[in-house]
């Protein structure tokens, strides 16, 4: 039976479950083989799902989320309208800080953060779409909008990721003043090689970027099991 279901009440657009699926498989770092194997399907259709729109039977996406640990719930794009964190802790956490350059690969890929300002209102935390160069952090804005508050202040920038299927994540602050970048010659540069475009579309001329004065990240993972944990 081909699915038409939904995610608990969600409908499911086949060709949303081929991205969740590929995403799934880079944030693991498996290859298509990898998946393919454990998820007993061949690699040209997995291929074949992850880029364009397919009916999926329960079977298949039953085995794709065993494969991939995580749930079919999570494939058909349940957990969208949730806040993150809806899962339980994990069986044994262990929380780590991590070192400044494990701070800096997290955030290397960009993608979106939170900036937290102080406004007229009192302090506000939003949402930007960034990227990391030469040591900085980048976002653009409008010239009126709440994240451009940030100009001439100092303020803190937070970067997170959760795994909901493994209740594992991490998350990385960083602190420092934040100015506006003017030079035509530095937004031609970064247009170029660490453009942020938001995903709110539109124009976004002003260049906000944070040089960072302290950068600090935690992350929490499961530990192994021994055997005398499992001991009476």
């Amino acid at each position: 039976m081909f699915m038409s279901a939904t995610a608990r009440g969600r409908t499911a657009d086949p060709g949303d479950v081929g991205r969740r699926v590929a995403h799934r498989r880079e944030q693991l770092g498996l290859t298509r083989e990898h998946v393919a194997a454990r998820s007993g399907m061949a690699v040209n259709y997995l291929e074949y799902l992850e880029s364009r729109p397919a009916a999926v039977d329960l079977e298949t996406i039953t085995e794709l989320a065993g494969a991939l640990d995580t749930s079919v719930w999570y494939l058909l794009g349940g957990s969208l309208d949730l806040p993150p964190g809806q899962a339980g802790p994990p069986l044994r956490p262990v929380v780590e800080e991590l070192q400044p350059w494990e701070c800096w690969a997290k955030m290397a890929p960009g993608g979106v953060g939170r900036v937290a300002v102080s406004t007229a209102e009192g302090p506000q935390v939003v949402p930007v779409n960034y990227r990391v160069l030469d040591g900085t952090v980048l976002y653009r804005t409008t010239e009126r909008s709440t994240a451009a508050t940030a100009v001439g202040a100092r303020v803190a920038f937070e970067v997170d990721q959760l795994d909901e299927a493994l209740s594992t994540g991490w998350s990385v602050l960083v602190t420092g003043p934040a100015h506006q970048v003017t030079e035509a010659d530095a937004m031609e540069w970064f247009g170029r090689h660490a453009d942020p475009r938001p995903w709110a579309g539109g124009r976004r001329d002003t260049w906000v970027r944070i040089r960072p004065g302290k950068i600090t990240g935690r992350i929490i993972r499961t530990s192994e099991a021994t055997p005398s944990d499992d001991a009476p």
